[in-house]
């Protein structure tokens, strides 16, 4: 591969921004082009910041988030995302530990899931099929993209990686006209193709794991669509046909949490969305905290603020 950056014609319609986000809800809905859904799983006030640079064809984004996530994804079509940590932090995609050396990857309109730590940053990458493959063959480098495609991770080149951080970390901090941006954005791709010449697709999920995979998901849906119930870990066990350790044994495998705090941060996390979205409405706390199964509202309460460092009543005034 040649070592100059690219230069691909591309709209000259760019945009640089930070946002700063003290709600998860907000923070999923700011990146742009994504369909997100976030869940806070550790206890905390939640701030978010997110940097982000993008045309047409390419964003490159930093996203730092204080408190641990769940986060369901989806990229826009005909386009591949790649995520870099930061530092590796014991991220999870897919229920697939990252690791040292590991890039995610997900093309378009494929669903995946990350658990993100507290204190996390995770870089990112989203461009165009077309525009890969048009950078790909200016610099003369061959992308199988039926294989990436396929892909959750990718085994990359330590010094190949470190590189592509830095220039994503180095266009993200610039304070310059766009189009020295828009410049150092060719850097960002050129040091991603270099990073996907050095790289080899992992195994795809085995068998035990894609049921595990299963269990967890079947579980999220049964939860959601009996929300006035207070599901217990042994009525998921009896709803999905499983023992009481194998449903232990999945969730810390996929999600690395116990099915009793998944089950409590869920509900949660669902109340204080619906909170949000009801502010300034004559919404009453308690019914919303029943409507998803908590009878104890004391207990309620308690378990609310703790998770989210604020009490209940406090999301009604969040957006009025």
């Amino acid at each position: 591969m040649q070592d100059d950056a690219i230069t691909l014609a591309r709209p000259h319609r760019a945009a640089r921004r930070t946002i700063v986000a003290h709600d998860v809800d907000e923070q999923a809905h700011n990146l742009t082009d994504w369909e997100q859904r976030y869940d806070q799983i550790t206890a905390g006030r939640f701030c978010g910041v997110l940097d982000e640079w993008r045309n047409q064809d390419v964003q490159i984004f930093r996203e730092r988030n204080s408190c641990a996530l769940h986060q369901a994804c989806s990229v826009r079509p005909d386009a591949f995302w790649f995520g870099i940590e930061a530092q590796t932090r014991g991220m999870r995609i897919n229920g697939r530990p990252v690791g040292d050396d590991r890039v995610m990857t997900r093309p378009g309109h494929h669903p995946f899931e990350l658990m993100t730590p507290d204190a996390h940053e995770i870089l990112g990458i989203v461009i165009q099929r077309s525009t890969l493959l048009a950078a790909a063959e200016q610099q003369r480098c061959v992308i199988e993209t039926s294989r990436l495609a396929s892909a959750e991770l990718l085994q990359v080149d330590h010094a190949a990686l470190q590189t592509c951080r830095q220039t994503i970390q180095a266009l993200l901090a610039m304070d310059e006209p766009a189009a020295a941006l828009a410049a150092q954005a060719d850097h960002v791709i050129s040091a991603l193709l270099a990073l996907l010449d050095t790289s080899a697709p992992e195994t795809e999920a085995c068998a035990s794991l894609a049921r595990r995979r299963r269990i967890v998901r079947d579980a999220h849906e049964y939860v959601l669509s009996h929300q006035d119930v207070t599901v217990t870990v042994p009525m998921l066990c009896e709803q999905l046909y499983v023992s009481r350790r194998t449903l232990q044994y999945c969730f810390g495998d996929v999600l690395g949490i116990s099915p009793m705090a998944y089950l409590r941060y869920l509900r949660l996390n669902e109340v204080r969305r619906q909170l949000t979205h009801a502010a300034g409405a004559e919404v009453r706390v308690g019914d919303v905290a029943a409507a998803w199964g908590f009878k104890n509202f004391s207990q309620f309460s308690c378990d609310y603020k703790k998770l989210f460092g604020a009490s209940p009543s406090s999301a009604l005034k969040l957006l009025a």
